[in-house]
């Protein structure tokens, strides 16, 4: 399996690079830094893509996501949909927005993209918005899919848990969590073992 891997940071990229360098692996992974946020996702996916010319066969969105509460940091989710938590606009009105994504994964969540970090009263007013309890969040993964798209390519999401806002968590301790939690073999195990 050819994957596209994307991340937003420089730090996940470094990560990423690390976990598969000088290794024997099954499938091969080319690693591609996005930049942070959904415009610049969709943007550097969609031109990878392009400029590899139906190289791959999936796309993997990796890296770091804050959680709902209930979850805890340093676990490592996959979930099933990605959908955005910040669109304003009439359910039904534009369905690329609104509607989920489905994803290759194992765990029945979503993960839920917008353009700033979370809060816990972001959140909150998400799943109460959408009636679900357990989720992911992050600044790039659903503008991934809508680029993935565009080329019928799947994409998968592996994310570990850096802070959940609910219980107080903050942008500080996201840095904190991700300078600790350096060794990005976790997912390069996820997606060794998707078939």
């Amino acid at each position: 399996m050819r994957y596209l891997v994307i991340v937003p940071t420089e730090r996940e990229y470094r990560n990423m690079s690390a976990a598969i360098e000088g290794k024997e692996l099954k499938n091969s992974y080319t690693i591609v830094r996005t930049g942070v946020g959904k415009a610049l996702a969709a943007a550097n996916t969609a031109m990878a893509v392009m400029r590899a010319g139906g190289e791959f066969d999936r796309v993997a969105v990796v890296g770091y996501a804050a959680s709902t509460i209930g979850r805890k940091r340093g676990e490592v989710v996959m979930p099933r949909i990605a959908r955005y938590h910040d669109c304003r606009i009439p359910g039904d009105f534009v369905p690329e927005l609104t509607d989920p994504h489905l994803l290759i994964g194992h765990d029945d969540m979503g993960i839920w993209t917008g353009d700033s970090f979370v809060d816990g009263e972001i959140i909150a007013a998400t799943k109460a918005k959408y009636g679900f309890t357990d989720g992911l969040f992050d600044m790039e993964a659903t503008a991934v899919c809508q680029a993935a798209e565009l080329f019928d390519l799947p994409v998968v999401v592996v994310k570990m848990i850096s802070d959940v806002p609910e219980e107080g968590d903050s942008e500080q301790s996201y840095d904190e969590f991700v300078d600790s939690h350096s060794d990005f073999g976790l997912f390069v195990d996820c997606l060794e073992s998707l078939r």
